[in-house]
């Protein structure tokens, strides 16, 4: 064999080498695609399946059938309380158990907020569905109310949960919990109790603590203890506290508006605002639940502009929950459409 001869086999042995190398890179792209869709389909369908149970009814996981609301003498009998598992100004909440299942309790810390938990309990009521977490029982008399435990916790626990559960850590999925938190704010917005607004939400930490992480990776309201509501047709606008708030998270409108002239803050003076002051804070909302990955890069490109419209400074100009959905909607679709025509060129 010549020189020239052999120079060509390695060249051909190489050019060979290479083709398999990049016939494996792309086969394995493509798998990881279809199980990422696998991934997306089979929790499309879990997060959408309702219980079935009549009103004031509950249905937890390898419960065969549905049981009424526990009351106060079940409650005391048969829920066990195992440890502290988070403190707010209102409740105390405790991991329990009962009956071998696993339950939030919740117990009013002091009566000064006997009427925010009270609010809380007939939010819960009035808003059961797939968005809200399930209420299991609640007792008046010791003031006390019984929730499904979700042991991922709230939406704070976004990146360590992702860091153990990889499969999960894709734009896919972070999309999609960003598009089921516009989806709650939606539903708040125009649910059977009225045009409800998400007051305890003046930073992103404490946004983050009202919604759940479920086992199958979506996302529940949890806390509803400040949910006032807004009716335009009664004049009947919301003050989320009686206190000055301060910083950029809040919306302008949330904002003391005669500080810079030096008056002092006054709830009196305060002018109300409607539910708008949700719209303002989604974009830093879905910033968190979006992360830091290189995917993700492209998905706030798409959102760029509706969230641009979400931080009007006018309230008016800022757009509805249902149209900002609609369009969290439409950047899924075309991404997910998109990385199929690259799969089919593959």
């Amino acid at each position: 064999m010549t020189m020239g001869q052999r120079r060509g086999s390695v060249l051909s042995l190489g050019v060979s080498a290479v083709m398999v190398c990049l016939a494996a890179l792309l086969l394995s792209s493509v798998l990881i695609y279809l199980c990422l869709d696998s991934v997306y389909q089979t929790d499309e369908q879990l997060v959408y399946t309702h219980v079935g149970c009549l009103p004031q009814h509950f249905k937890m996981a390898n419960m065969k059938n549905c049981t009424p609301w526990l009351q106060c003498p079940q409650i005391n009998a048969e829920v066990r309380t195992l440890q502290l598992i988070g403190q707010g100004a209102v409740k105390k909440v405790f991991l329990s158990e009962w009956k071998g299942q696993k339950v939030a309790l919740s117990k009013l810390t002091s009566l000064d907020y006997l009427e925010d938990f009270l609010h809380g309990l007939s939010m819960l009521q009035a808003l059961q569905g797939s968005l809200v977490v399930q209420l299991v029982g609640f007792c008046l008399e010791d003031h006390v109310i019984v929730t499904q435990h979700h042991p991922h916790g709230s939406l704070l626990n976004l990146e360590n949960v992702l860091a153990q559960r990889q499969q999960y850590n894709t734009w896919q999925i972070r999309l999609r919990l960003a598009i089921e938190y516009v989806t709650i704010l939606h539903y708040l917005h125009n649910s059977p109790a009225g045009r409800r607004v998400m007051c305890d939400s003046n930073s992103l930490e404490k946004t983050l603590s009202q919604f759940l992480l479920t086992n199958d990776f979506h996302l529940v309201v949890n806390d509803l203890d400040a949910l006032p509501e807004v009716d335009l047709s009664r004049n009947l606008l919301v003050k989320c506290g009686h206190r000055e708030l301060t910083g950029d998270f809040v919306a302008p409108e949330q904002l003391w508006p005669f500080r810079s002239s030096g008056q002092p803050f006054s709830d009196s003076v305060m002018p109300a605002y409607d539910e708008k002051t949700d719209i303002w804070k989604i974009p830093s909302v879905t910033q968190f639940i979006l992360g830091k990955t290189p995917e993700t890069e492209l998905v706030r490109f798409h959102l760029f502009q509706i969230h641009k419209e979400c931080k009007e400074e006018d309230p008016k100009l800022r757009p509805s929950a249902l149209d900002v959905l609609k369009v969290y909607k439409s950047v899924y679709s075309a991404m997910v459409q998109h990385n199929s025509a690259v799969r089919d060129m593959l």
